[in-house]
């Protein structure tokens, strides 16, 4: 009777069957050994907020990231590998609830839709996406670019509500891409902001932290399902007595250093984040981050990077000088694997260079767990203190795209006050020591071009993350000529022999003029940083908006003034408008002080000036008021642009004569007779020259 029946009929055998053994044979676990050992970087993006500097349209708008490599011929690219929202994003309307999501079809992230409906209005995001770029079979680590896209997606509100519905795709509207090189790609962590383009001005406050990790072995067999399971998979490997595959020893060894390189960025990084904003990390006082019986191997590579680092200081040492070692210990300049430093590793064996792998490989687990969890609870004061460091390094960074230089001005030039005889006439004629067939346009562009050639020379900096807008084609970048011009006095020695490395090198350089960022609220910065800007000849007060948003971009807690007192009435006298320039400042500052006051008060206030055309001059009237007296003290910045100073003394075009000579004769303009000095028969009771004798700079840093 077949066993189903018996059962049916509930007849049970007395004895049960015998249970078979297995073989000897088959009880013997199968070791497979790896044929390559898996890598993968790791680039987790958080991004804090959303400023909206001056959109031009409202509406709906989110963040579209996305992770590819630099070198077309890699088919793979950045997959999401992890969210982590750290706060719940605000419900923006009854009928939708804003969620982030994941494309599947192009391995993209999108952040949750919001909706934007007035200018400097910030929107939290709070969120952290990790993109996993594998190294693939066969390969060494990373020796192509990656390059990080962020879209700025679009869609109208409609008329009959604010509500987005699911049938509406939104559409990009801006691109900015970063582009982070291989070295940087075994451990970094930088402040990163967004900006997208002039027309699309926001500010998306991020930062990138890079990491190589340990993914996993590969095998060319599949393990019998008949085999018993091992749970660690290290033991597998010792257990074997089979010899490993030749092949892979040189890949092997570099992808041991590679993850060692990272393990010490990332325990330096940690320690350098933990002391700068002074809080400790628990879980590092008790872990055991040696490398047991091979940490000779660890102190031989360490040797290497104290070497590659000779004259740096632990306390100064950063991310960035970490990285620049990486020369020393993973390539040679040619590309080519350095021998020399790797007698420790190729005297391994390769079940001891596999124990070697695992080790560091779980101490870097631990680590990047330990910094993601770290970073929760400290995000903002991290990235207070990225941003910092990130001003820093691009101040020097585009120091490369500026040219300074010092003109003598021989003293016979300068006149006393007594003798103002000669005076109209040597007004705005020296700026320099040139020589009398100098064309200062011809010699700027062409020491700009030679410049140019010189940078595409220079092999620029491999290590940190570059902006594609400066980087993505170097030689298009503009150029700056900054010129000090140094009076030339016979008993001044350290003025009358200039020491010509002196001027390659800006005023300043080494100190810290970036202002304080603060991701907080206005409130405890207790901080006034107010900013005006003064249109020019007929102009409106919101001719200098791109440069507003600029300056918003480096400062994005300054508070702004847009100066319409003098919209429309740009033709009267100097003294007036800048009488009516003068209250409207005071006002503003009064309003902003009051307003801090109800937090304590405010600690400092820098008060700074951008004028365009003869908007400056009506700024230089202004600070001579009796109003403005109090706030002097606080000047801080001046920014000139296109500013009549010195007046319209004389030019050699007659379409400009014309217009002036037009502009005096029917529109009765008072203004252009004090830019000319014709408004008094006495030079000296002319409004240039009385004001270039009150009016001055020395408040101004």
């Amino acid at each position: 009777m077949p066993p189903r029946m018996r059962c049916l009929t509930g007849s049970i055998p007395k004895n049960p069957p015998s249970r078979r053994l297995l073989a000897p044979r088959s009880r013997r676990v199968q070791f497979f050994t790896p044929d390559m050992l898996e890598t993968v970087h790791e680039i987790a993006i958080y991004i804090h907020r959303f400023h909206n500097l001056d959109l031009f349209q409202q509406g709906w708008y989110q963040i579209k990231i996305s992770a590819r490599w630099e070198d077309g011929s890699l088919e793979s690219c950045g997959t999401p590998s992890r969210v982590i929202q750290y706060e719940a994003p605000n419900i923006v309307s009854d009928d939708i609830f804003a969620v982030w999501r994941i494309d599947d079809a192009d391995h993209s992230f999108f952040t949750h839709p919001f909706k934007i409906k007035y200018a400097r209005q910030d929107v939290p995001l709070s969120i952290m996406v990790s993109f996993n770029f594998a190294t693939g079979k066969y390969e060494r680590p990373a020796s192509s670019a990656a390059i990080l896209k962020f879209e700025l997606m679009y869609a109208p509100m409609f008329e009959n509500g604010n509500e987005i519905q699911a049938s509406i795709e939104m559409f990009p509207t801006a691109v900015h891409e970063f582009r982070i090189p291989p070295k940087a790609l075994h451990g970094l962590h930088s402040y990163c902001p967004v900006h997208f383009d002039a027309f699309h001005a926001v500010l998306v406050d991020l930062s990138v932290h890079i990491v190589f990790l340990k993914s996993g072995t590969s095998i060319q067999e599949k393990v019998s399902s008949t085999s018993l399971m091992v749970e660690n998979i290290a033991d597998e490997y010792y257990g074997s007595n089979q010899i490993l595959g030749q092949g892979w020893s040189p890949k092997a060894i570099e992808i041991v250093k590679s993850l060692f390189v990272s393990r010490e960025i990332l325990m330096e990084e940690i320690r350098n984040l933990s002391k700068a904003i002074g809080q400790k990390i628990d879980d590092l006082h008790n872990a055991d981050l040696n490398l047991g019986k091979f940490e000779f191997i660890g102190s031989s590579l360490r040797t290497d990077l104290s070497t590659a680092n000779t004259g740096i200081s632990g306390s100064s040492m950063g991310v960035g000088h970490l990285a620049g070692m990486l020369q020393n210990i993973l390539e040679k300049s040619n590309g080519t694997v350095n021998f020399e430093n790797d007698v420790m590793l190729y005297s391994l064996s390769k079940e001891e260079l596999l124990d070697v792998y695992f080790t560091m490989g779980n101490q870097l687990s631990f680590l990047w767990n330990t910094f993601l969890n770290f970073h929760r609870i400290n995000r903002i004061a991290i990235l207070e203190h990225l941003h910092g460091v990130w001003a820093m390094d691009r101040k020097a960074e585009w120091s490369i795209w500026m040219v300074h230089s010092k003109i003598e001005v021989p003293h016979r030039y300068l006149k006393s006050g007594a003798d103002d005889s000669s005076h109209h006439n040597a007004l705005g004629k020296v700026v320099g020591v040139r020589k009398s067939n100098d064309e200062p346009a011809q010699g700027a562009t062409t020491r700009a071009e030679l410049h140019r050639r010189s940078i595409a020379q220079m092999k620029i900096n491999s290590h940190s993350i570059q902006d594609m807008y400066i980087f993505g084609d170097p030689s298009h970048v503009p150029v700056v000529l900054v010129e000090q011009h140094v009076i030339d006095l016979p008993n001044n020695s350290s003025l009358h022999s200039p020491d010509p490395n002196d001027a390659a090198i800006p005023t300043g350089l080494g100190k810290n003029v970036v202002p304080k960022f603060s991701l907080g609220p206005k409130r405890n910065c207790r901080v006034l940083r107010a900013v005006v800007f003064v249109h020019g000849f007929q102009g409106h007060h919101l001719d200098l908006r791109l440069v507003r948003n600029q300056w918003l971009l480096i400062d994005p807690g300054a508070e702004c003034l847009m100066s319409e007192a003098n919209e429309e009435k740009t033709t009267g006298d100097f003294r007036e408008m800048g009488r009516r320039l003068a209250l409207e400042v005071v006002a503003f500052l009064r309003k902003k002080m009051d307003k801090l006051s109800r937090y304590g008060g405010c600690k400092v206030t820098k008060l700074s000036f951008v004028g365009h055309s003869i908007g400056n001059i009506i700024i230089r009237s202004a600070l001579t008021e009796s109003v403005m007296g109090p706030f002097l003290k606080h000047l801080y910045t001046y920014m000139s642009i296109s500013g009549p100073h010195l007046g319209y003394w004389y030019s050699s075009n007659s379409l400009f004569n014309s217009g002036l000579w037009l502009l005096k004769k029917l529109k009765g303009a008072q203004c252009i007779n004090q830019l000319t000095s014709t408004d008094d028969p006495d030079l000296q009771n002319t409004f240039f020259y009385k004001l270039c004798k009150i009016c001055s700079d020395d408040n101004i840093i």
